[in-house]
């Protein structure tokens, strides 16, 4: 598996909010990384999906368009907000767990995955419709 970004496909990383919503911002090398508060901030609005969970999405088939992108990270703002540690997250016939803290997708399955599972080690679940 390739950690390039696809158009249309998911990839191992962060994922940052702007990349989804197709807006083109410039590109500004800088000799140190960005550091401090703007680090953390910028830390907080990512969406990393582990390697585990990129090979469960891949090998079931799982695409992840921008716009349920952009849901799933609402999804984990929400459970963070209620101060939820492990979420699960339906989505139509597709279910993600996910690190509210470190606001990583841990795994993911499909319909079929779902069902006569159990589901353990989870505080909370949100529903997205």
């Amino acid at each position: 598996m390739s950690d390039r970004m696809m158009i249309g496909h998911l990839y191992p990383g962060k994922i940052h909010p702007a990349a989804l919503q197709g807006e083109r911002k410039s590109v500004h090398t800088q000799a140190q990384p960005p550091s401090g508060k703007f680090q953390e901030l910028l830390n907080e609005n990512l969406l990393r999906i582990s390697n585990h969970a990129a090979k469960r999405l891949e090998q079931r088939g799982i695409e992840l368009k921008a716009d349920q992108l952009i849901q799933i990270q609402s999804a984990v703002d929400k459970a963070a907000a209620k101060g939820s540690k492990e979420s699960l997250i339906l989505m139509k016939d597709m279910a993600l767990i996910v690190n509210i803290p470190n606001r990583t997708v841990v795994t993911a399955m499909d319909g079929k995955a779902m069902k006569d599972n159990v589901f353990t080690q989870i505080d909370s679940a949100v529903i997205i419709s």
